[in-house]
């Protein structure tokens, strides 16, 4: 028997893949035709008891709801203290917030 050649692994390797990538899609398709009815229930209480925003992090308020923000919600504790909160550093102040 004589070995296999590279461009078979690749092929084997391209292969399994893609029935990787349609498992994936199959499995999205048949999840979201089995969430759907409450996805909607869920669409229909947020806007029935008209929710605001969606809570993004759960360590400080000002992250929670950045929209709501104010420009020293950061600094309560002190003028010169440093972000604490590592969910700070990764959203920006609402743009209305922002210096021009």
């Amino acid at each position: 028997m004589t070995p296999a050649r590279k461009s078979d692994a690749f092929g084997l390797l391209v292969l399994s893949g893609l029935v990787g990538l349609a498992i994936a899609f199959t499995h999205a398709e048949v999840r979201e035709r089995r969430s759907g009815p409450g996805l909607r229930e869920k669409a229909a209480l947020v806007e029935r008891l008209e929710l605001t925003d969606l809570s993004l992090f759960t360590d400080a308020r000002y992250a929670r709801h950045p929209s709501m923000a104010d420009l020293h919600t950061p600094f309560q504790d002190s003028p010169m203290s440093v972000e604490h909160f590592p969910s700070g550093t990764l959203i920006l102040p609402p743009p209305h917030l922002r210096p021009r």
